[in-house]
């Protein structure tokens, strides 16, 4: 039952920290509790679902939802967008694609290295955010599509945020590097490729903030993992 608390509790917290780069319109929706968030935590907190595998259950498929949630999203954005801002989030969602595949690998990966139920728990939740976060945003882009176009980031060396989100970011990447087993490191490499890949896609529809918002969930991926990998 404490596993069941903390993922609750995980799940709050994270909601929390997301609403605030969301316009209002989708606030409020996330803020009322989307159906697929409070399916999850009923499900969690069910007696009959309080075994590991009942928990990793419960997250699948809150994740099978909020893929279901990103497509429906991602279609009706293509609808809304005139060709040229089309074409630019085709890119970016084919990248969060390529990056998404790249990371199931890194996930496997780095948890292979450890031991207990608590590190299924975990890799289930890894699994399940970043779909949920991806959704969310589309979201927000299909509320935000009428409107002009967000102006495009600086360069990431004339914004001080983005210099320090990605001094913590490379910080991390080497740590978790330097923990991983040698085989696996070019599962790393490639990964993290990916994900630049998508960065840089992404940079191209969002602006400052959501440039912040992306690296500072990779920094939490990376820090996470690296505090993870070789745990018993």
């Amino acid at each position: 039952m404490r596993r069941v608390r903390s993922l609750l509790c995980a799940l709050t917290v994270g909601s929390a920290a997301l609403l605030g780069a969301l316009p209002s319109a989708v606030r409020a929706e996330v803020a009322a509790a989307d159906p697929i968030d409070a399916s999850m935590r009923s499900c969690l907190a069910r007696s009959d679902m309080s075994t590991t595998t009942g928990q990793v259950q419960c997250m699948d498929n809150a994740r099978i939802g909020w893929k279901a949630a990103l497509d429906s999203a991602w279609q009706q954005l293509q609808t809304k967008l005139p060709p040229a801002r089309r074409k630019l989030w085709e890119k970016s969602q084919a990248s969060w694609l390529a990056s998404r595949d790249a990371e199931k690998q890194l996930l496997a990966a780095a948890f292979a290295t450890t031991r207990g139920s608590m590190y299924v728990l975990a890799e289930a939740d890894m699994q399940l955010q970043p779909v949920r976060d991806r959704a969310l945003a589309l979201r927000a882009a299909v509320a935000d599509a009428g409107s002009p176009p967000p102006r495009r980031p600086r360069a990431c060396n004339a914004d001080a945020r983005c210099e320090h989100a990605m001094f913590d970011l490379n910080r991390y990447y080497h740590r978790l590097q330097s923990k991983m087993p040698a085989h696996s490191r070019p599962t790393l490499v490639r990964a993290q490729r990916a994900w630049n890949e998508y960065l840089a896609a992404a940079t191209a529809v969002i602006d400052e903030r959501g440039r912040i918002d992306i690296i500072g969930a990779r920094v939490a991926t990376l820090k996470r993992l690296s505090d993870t990998v070789g745990n018993d």
